[in-house]
């Protein structure tokens, strides 16, 4: 019987996303965001506003500002913070790729994820067994879900049907995963799940606020 927690109520998502590159500022925060504007916390200090087109620091720029995101370009990649989030990497002092989140107000973890390339956000759950995906996700990121293993699966809402399917790719800020096993659920999912096919091959460390995601193998 393969096991996996469905929270029951839907959480506010966060847009996460973080680059590879370590050259700029050590964290960067999105505190506010007008248009063509968007006001930035570097490394804690006090907020200030910058307009699109903007060198933040050495190879950042910012490139776009809309309602709920702000784009930057991190020495020719593309980084893309939501609003009340923060983007930090520890890459260049330990020598293995990471990725930092920031809790939201709820005390959750999300995680602006892809998967096959494509981009979807995804909450952290350390009792989810597996990635875990609604039906209509796995169609837009172009799963076959029904041709993998049908199973039973216990869940918050009881025991639901669910398809066992190994993904291509996973990449969360800075860490790439291949091969990964997953389950596509038809009902009773509001979101995805980054659960322990990932997470156990990372390293997680919870510092208040914080946790810090690094790959292990």
């Amino acid at each position: 019987m393969i096991r996996s927690a469905v929270p029951t109520r839907a959480l506010t998502i966060l847009a996460f996303c973080l680059s590879g590159s370590t050259a700029w500022a050590e964290s960067i925060g999105v505190v506010g965001l007008f248009p063509g504007k968007a006001v930035l916390i570097l490394n804690g200090a006090a907020p200030r506003t910058y307009t699109v087109g903007t060198i933040i620091a050495d190879g950042l720029r910012l490139t776009g500002a809309s309602d709920t995101t702000a784009s930057f370009d991190d020495h020719g990649k593309r980084l893309l913070l939501g609003i009340g989030t923060h983007a930090s990497s520890n890459t260049a002092s330990t020598g293995s790729a990471s990725v930092t989140l920031q809790a939201d107000g709820r005390g959750h973890f999300m995680a602006q994820g892809k998967i096959n390339g494509l981009s979807l956000p995804m909450l952290v759950d350390t009792g989810a067994s597996m990635i875990t995906l609604s039906s209509q996700d796995a169609r837009r990121l172009g799963i076959d879900y029904k041709s993998g293993q049908r199973v039973m699966s216990n869940t918050a809402n009881g025991a639901v049907p669910v398809y066992l399917v190994r993904i291509n790719s996973v990449r969360v800020g800075d860490i790439e995963l291949s091969q990964v096993d997953a389950l596509v659920q038809e009902q009773g999912l509001p979101f995805a799940l980054l659960g322990m096919s990932f997470l156990n091959r990372t390293t997680m460390q919870r510092d208040g606020e914080q946790m810090v995601l690094t790959k292990r193998y």
